[in-house]
């Protein structure tokens, strides 16, 4: 198969027995590049594609070069072989976002991928690792979410896990992934294999793209992994050296384009993937093991509002929602404050049997609403402090709460319940990363 490849150039691969996939070396005047050869998206017919081991794409024209096969990818059934004497499948779940789009040439936009085979032929070694099972979930923008979509995409996890796979990779958009994660988080009490978000800032097309890098690494974590715990990976670094596996919990996106985008709050991440090296380094040892079977009960309110509160804000606000919600959650500043004009109109919302609970803004280290004369009228009308929660995840977890609690105090005893590892009752001083600010 030589897709995107025609006329002389198309004959010309076939003469010497070049697939794509398979690794081959071009040699042409000065430069001599080695890679697999990808599929061609480009309108001139003499360009050939090669992914160099870098993880980076680079499109030559194959007039006056030279080409050398170095070796074949891997037969179906060789990868069938494998995949029988390794420790299974691994589910790979797309719901869109940048790491399943590529750029169409003849316009320079950016699309979603298609199909399974779109997704995986940007990777063809990928079928190498682990015997891949593919499909696509939905093809959606993060921005485009919805708390429903969590509900279908935790019952599409639970469905693979219990088909066998030893984890699932679900592709997903950087800007919301924080969410889905906790939401998938609070959907399982037991799972027997990771779940590991895995998106990119950059189109598998692009130059310096993370795409090819971070999917590769998150089928090895899948496979490899001893936890049973849902997951963000992705660039661990500026450069392609490693990826990070986050705990979904704990995990921020903290900047807008960088590759090493996603930082573990309050928190030390779970492994580090050394994907060159197809090993998993483990970061700590009181993750959550793989469990015995997969539990899920995955269901959400979504009646809930996010108040950033900023100097000057009208309490009168919450006024305008407050038929519509079951609960709030604070961003504060500092250790977990609003003026004290919040006090009454909070006083009364949890008279009201709708819940209140305190995130800061500051987002390392916890919210502490004993320091100050605020933060004690705000925890005499009811506000309940969530600790080192950040406030992203305290609003999926209130979400979850609300539809699995009767009440207003049960909703309390979940938010106040260590799930998943959302809270931290320690800190160190490691965890906050001076090197951001360098």
């Amino acid at each position: 198969m030589l897709e995107g490849y025609k006329g002389k150039l198309a004959s010309f691969l076939t003469s010497k027995g070049i697939e794509i996939g398979d690794k081959i070396r071009i040699k042409k005047e000065n430069i001599e590049i080695e890679g697999i050869l990808f599929p061609s998206f480009s309108r001139d017919e003499d360009i050939i594609v090669v992914k160099m081991d870098n993880g980076y794409n680079v499109g030559i024209k194959a007039s006056g070069a030279d080409l050398f096969l170095l070796s074949k990818r891997k037969s179906e059934e060789d990868r069938k072989h494998q995949s029988k004497d390794s420790k299974g499948e691994v589910k790979i779940i797309s719901t869109g976002g940048t790491i399943v789009s590529k750029v169409e040439y003849e316009t320079g936009a950016v699309r979603p991928a298609l199909s399974t085979d779109e997704i995986l032929e940007y990777l063809p070694q990928i079928k190498d690792v682990a015997d891949i099972d593919a499909e696509i979930l939905f093809t959606i923008l993060s921005e485009n979410m919805k708390p429903e979509y969590w509900t279908k995409i935790s019952e599409k996890v639970k469905e693979s896990l219990d088909k066998g796979a030893r984890g699932v990779v679900i592709a997903h958009g950087t800007d919301t992934m924080s969410y889905t994660a906790s939401a998938i988080a609070f959907s399982f009490t037991e799972l027997t294999g990771p779940v590991v978000l895995v998106g990119s800032q950059r189109s598998s097309d692009r130059p310096s793209s993370d795409s090819s890098i971070n999917l590769y690494s998150s089928v090895i974590l899948a496979k490899e992994s001893p936890f049973g715990e849902v997951a963000v990976l992705m660039h661990g670094e500026s450069s392609d050296t490693y990826t990070i596996a986050h705990r979904g919990v704990k995990v921020r996106k903290m900047h807008t384009s960088r590759r090493d985008a996603f930082q573990s709050i309050n928190d030390v991440p779970l492994a580090k993937v050394m994907w060159t090296e197809n090993e998993v380094r483990m970061m700590r040892k009181d993750f959550i093991p793989r469990g015995k079977e997969n539990k899920m009960d995955s269901k959400f309110d979504s009646r809930v509002f996010l108040l950033y509160y900023y100097p000057g804000m009208d309490p009168s606000l919450l006024e305008l929602v407050k038929d519509r919600i079951r609960g709030v959650i604070v961003a504060g500043t500092g250790l977990g404050h609003t003026s004290d004009e919040f006090e009454t109109v909070f006083k009364e919302f949890v008279k009201d049997g709708i819940f209140v609970g305190m995130t800061s803004q500051c987002l390392f280290g916890r919210v502490n609403m004993n320091v100050y004369t605020t933060g004690r009228k705000l925890l005499g009308s009811g506000v309940i402090p969530l600790g080192d929660m950040l406030p992203e995840t305290a609003l999926v977890k209130l979400m979850w709460s609300l539809a699995h609690a009767e009440d207003v105090e049960g909703v309390k005893k979940l938010m106040l319940t260590n799930m998943v590892g959302e809270f931290n009752d320690r800190h160190s001083e490691h965890l906050f990363p001076r090197w951001y600010h360098e």
